[in-house]
């Protein structure tokens, strides 16, 4: 788009990243003053109606009518996540996943052993911040339909799973490779280990040749099965059940698994640009890095 910048990001403190710069408000948008005005347009951005009936959109604790003074935006909204906005002054924590789908059975702090969506709840609710997530509807989206993609230098030409109303959003997206690429598993494995910077799990053998892709952010579901049917080379997703991974890689589908949260941190980024482009500004908006929610031990030969 014409009126779109690339984000420049600054590492700050406590692994927190600010946007400095991004997309500009398209032309005539008033900015979002209150929480529940930032809330309704992201709701036009991402619809609840495309969300699965057993989700949560939207605002789930906080203020509707509260005056909006900072937006931080993460994958989990956790109690540091929690923290962490209130210590930048950010009075609203965007997220993907939702601080819960069933609702707590108590709310108490972090430190009395409670369950954790109550605490998230309890913390985000004592330091003032407004919690709001966009999950499935934004996993169906347009921006969805190409983040994996892109980030793999691959062009997605299909939907795996379409919703009814528009043939073009939906879950999975299939992607054909040029034959002179001369694309492997290996190739792809590599490619995905570089730009996630976290080794993939791999089914498959690698010197086996691509021609179909599917990506598939989380939990890939039925996934599998749904690739073999159509005859697709490989599955890239968040997770995949080892049974199901198992069943599908003896029919011929190569599996490359990212990680849950791997495949899915990039949507931090995209609601952020979602929050700049209906207005909020850019000073305003933060990146909460959750890269270490878990590691691999270092390997060493005993």
């Amino acid at each position: 788009m014409a009126n779109e910048e690339e984000y420049e990001i600054d590492e700050e403190q406590r692994g927190l990243r600010h946007v400095g710069r991004g997309p500009l408000a398209e032309k005539g948008t008033q900015a979002p003053a209150l929480v529940s005005e930032l809330v309704s347009a992201l709701n036009r951005m991402f619809p609840p109606a495309d969300a699965e009936p057993w989700d949560r959109t939207g605002l789930l604790v906080g203020d509707p009518s509260a005056k909006i003074e900072g937006v931080a935006c993460a994958l989990d909204p956790t109690v540091p996540a929690v923290r962490e906005a209130a210590l930048l002054g950010a009075n609203v924590l965007v997220t993907h996943h939702p601080a819960f789908l069933d609702a707590p059975d108590e709310f108490k702090p972090l430190s009395a052993r409670a369950c954790v969506p109550g605490s998230v709840v309890f913390e985000a609710a004592r330091l003032g911040v407004a919690l709001a997530n966009w999950h499935t509807a934004l996993d169906v989206s347009a921006p969805a339909q190409s983040m994996l993609p892109g980030m793999l230098r691959l062009k997605p030409s299909a939907v795996l799973e379409p919703l009814a109303r528009d043939e073009s959003l939906g879950y999975g997206q299939i992607c054909a490779v040029d034959a002179s690429e001369g694309l492997t598993l290996g190739d792809l494995s590599a490619r995905c280990m570089a730009v996630f910077g976290r080794p993939p799990r791999v089914w498959g053998a690698m010197d086996t040749s691509l021609s179909t892709v599917c990506t598939w952010t989380g939990g890939a579901g039925d996934a599998a099965s749904e690739c073999v049917k159509r005859g697709i080379d490989v599955l890239v997703c968040g997770e995949v059940k080892y049974h199901a991974a198992l069943e599908a890689s003896q029919q011929g589908l190569c599996i490359i698994e990212l990680g849950h949260d791997v495949s899915e941190l990039p949507f931090a980024r995209i609601l952020a640009e979602s929050c700049a482009r209906v207005g909020v500004a850019r000073e305003k908006i933060t990146l909460l890095d959750q890269n270490d929610a878990w590691q691999h031990p270092e390997t060493r030969r005993v």
